[in-house]
């Protein structure tokens, strides 16, 4: 690999004599992994990732796109080192907690932060870009967890929630040094002014989005690269100026991760993964108290069977319904009022569980509802189809379903749902989502 001389330089400082195996390791393929959902048991291999008990490595990169468990939310494909997450969730961050991941896209990490806190918690997913905060919203219906809130915000924009959050978990936007064997784009952008830069939007974006972090709060920071001044001097810098102590993870069982004097780095040839570093802290400076505003409780009123909408859903007596625009969805009643707030002072994109769209007077099933863990499914219509007819569906295509039961049926490969279609005997309506199809032909 052809890299800048500069970038060689700052990496002998970090290595020392280790730099040319470090070198040798950027010449062979990136391994390929994935993190598996809980909600089938499904072993994609027998090599796991010994950081992270959901994760595995994959012998060599399949296709993808036509594995239909891809699309239903299944597995999500991470990179390894990424995994590491779950070691700080696990130790510092209860299933309870209220969580933010501010620079979530593609959903690599709030999908994992989703399977820890489970039902127990709330995540609030947020990216800036709105183009890829629709992939955000998309990936993490796919989870089908039903306590997550996904915003497009700006990271000042959370200064309206003062002490919200019980954890926030940054993944800064870094000059992409980790990712140099995997995106060859990275190295012809990489310069020693775009490390600077990169270093000083991060401290902006940790200032503006300090205080939503409640005193005694966990922040998660995390970056892609390797040079120090993203990493620990930025985790210096915290601790001087934000109001930040160092705490420590234990990584006794994994000597491979390299631990630094701020956090804990991976190189790729220690460990089986690409650049990353992780670190945590605990928030010690005072955070301002959050003045709840008088909230508008009013909400549009909806003609349709509440009841009814709520017996698709697994306790129906444990959800609140709310009505935004032509859209019905479904939230834990137990989070309604912290909902509220979220809606009042963010983008909201998607939450909970997105139950239907309102047209004229019908409604029509959401696939956020088909691939929740929390639908009812002896409540609605199915039907099990093959690969090529689970294909033909993510395509977009019309499959026939002759002898099923006319309405909207769910239809499910190898027993995991995949989305709807409204079934008129001698056709089917795809209600597959026109922007998640597969365009690649089979």
């Amino acid at each position: 690999m052809n890299l800048p001389e500069p970038f060689v330089s700052r990496t002998q400082e970090l290595l020392k004599e280790e730099l040319p195996a470090f070198l040798d390791a950027l010449d062979y393929p990136s391994p390929v992994s994935v993190r598996v959902n809980d909600k089938m048991e499904y072993l994609p291999s027998d090599d796991t990732v010994k950081w992270c008990d959901a994760g595995y490595y994959l012998a060599e990169r399949p296709v993808f796109t036509l594995d239909p468990l891809l699309h239903a939310g299944v597995y999500y494909v991470q990179e390894a080192s990424s995994m590491f997450l779950q070691q700080a969730l696990n130790q510092f961050v209860v299933p309870q907690s209220v969580v933010l991941d501010l620079c979530a896209a593609p959903g690599g990490k709030s999908t994992l932060i989703s399977q820890y806190l489970g039902p127990g918690g709330i995540l609030v997913s947020n990216e800036i870009i709105r183009s890829r905060a629709y992939i955000l919203a998309e990936n993490l219906i796919k989870w089908g967890n039903d306590t997550v809130v996904v915003s497009n915000n700006e990271p000042k924009d959370f200064q309206r929630l003062p002490s919200f959050f019980d954890a926030v978990v940054v993944d800064a936007p870094c000059s992409g040094e980790g990712m140099f064997r995997k995106d060859a784009g990275a190295v012809g952008e990489w310069s020693e002014e775009n490390v600077m830069m990169c270093a000083r939007r991060q401290r902006q974006i940790l200032t503006d989005v300090w205080d939503t972090l409640k005193k005694d709060g966990i922040l998660i920071y995390s970056t892609c690269t390797y040079n120090r001044e993203e990493n620990e001097e930025n985790v210096s810098w915290m601790e001087t100026e934000l109001g930040a102590e160092l705490i420590r993870l234990n990584t006794d069982a994994f000597p491979e991760i390299t631990v630094s004097d701020k956090g804990y780095r991976f190189f790729p040839h220690k460990t089986r993964g690409e650049g990353f570093f992780l670190s945590v802290l605990r928030k010690t400076s005072d955070a301002p108290s959050l003045r709840i505003k008088k909230q508008d409780k009013r909400q549009q009123k909806s003609e349709f069977n509440e009841t009814e909408l709520k017996n698709k859903l697994i306790e129906p007596e444990n959800w609140k319904i709310y009505t935004d625009n032509n859209l019905i969805s479904a939230f834990r009643t137990k989070f309604s009022d912290k909902v509220e707030l979220l809606k009042s002072n963010l983008h909201i994109m998607h939450y909970g569980i997105t139950l239907c769209e309102i047209k004229g007077r019908d409604l029509i099933p959401h696939t956020s509802l088909a691939l929740s863990k929390s639908i009812q499914l002896e409540n609605v219509l199915q039907a099990e189809v093959e690969l090529r007819d689970a294909l033909l569906f993510l395509k977009k295509e019309t499959i026939s379903l002759s002898e099923t039961e006319k309405g909207f049926v769910l239809i499910k490969y190898r027993n995991i749902p995949l989305g709807w279609v409204k079934n008129l005997g001698n056709r089917c309506n795809n209600l597959y989502p026109n922007e998640w199809r597969i365009w690649m032909k089979i």
